[in-house]
């Protein structure tokens, strides 16, 4: 019992001291609220550019089987398969509606995506793209030798190249090469295909570009001065 009472005691002094009390310790209770969480389905938002209608001109005939769809016109005729999560229609003559199917990330980007698509079969067979490249050095030339480009570039041997099938290539001063076709993707790529042998060297600027290229030059190293 004497025990108890001394511990007690210095307790009690032991608390006088650190929390400035002197008979007991005091606890505040403090009241939480309750906090409740809602679920909300959040909805992607519709693609700027996959809402906007593509526009069929008069020349071009579209086909729809299912997921299927292919464009036929003066230049040409090019189809294209729609995944699952984008659905065509026509809402009327002349006028195509690409729509998601389901409310997913996915959904969306392949529905800006395919709109874009769409609309390049329609322009391509109707109109045609082209891709225009310049070689810039000295000595550099390109001529076309029937269904081949042919490319002078500094090498031992000047190089071939196949023009696919589609595709028309015209070469203006020796120096200026136009790609044209109704397929863009075949345009790009054997426009891409072309500069990969030279591409821009950023010091002189040597090498194949392409028309509205923009090559960042670089500073040579300086010579040492005297």
């Amino acid at each position: 019992m004497a025990s108890s009472l001394t511990s007690s005691f210095q307790f009690s002094n032991l608390k006088s001291g650190f929390f400035g009390e002197r008979n007991e310790l005091r606890v505040t209770s403090v009241p939480v609220p309750c906090v409740g969480f809602s679920r909300k389905t959040i909805e992607c938002k519709e693609s700027r550019i996959g809402k906007q209608p593509v526009v069929v001109p008069s020349n071009v005939t579209i086909n729809l089987e299912g997921q299927d769809i292919k464009v036929k016109g003066p230049l040409g005729e090019l189809g294209l398969t729609y995944p699952r999560e984008v659905l065509v229609e026509r809402v009327e003559s002349g006028i195509l509606r690409i729509r998601k199917a389901v409310e997913t990330r996915r959904a969306n980007q392949m529905h800006g995506l395919f709109r874009t698509l769409t609309d390049n079969l329609v322009v391509g067979v109707s109109k045609g793209f082209e891709k225009k490249l310049q070689l810039v050095g000295v000595g550099y030339r390109a001529t076309v030798e029937g269904k081949e480009l042919v490319l002078n570039l500094g090498f031992s041997h000047p190089v071939k190249m196949t023009i696919p099938e589609g595709l028309s290539v015209k070469v203006e001063e020796n120096t200026r090469i136009t790609v044209s076709g109704y397929d863009k993707s075949d345009i790009g790529q054997f426009a891409a295909s072309i500069r990969r042998w030279r591409p821009p060297e950023p010091y002189k600027g040597k090498g194949i570009k392409y028309a509205d290229e923009i090559v960042r030059r670089k500073e040579g190293k300086a010579g040492k001065k005297k």
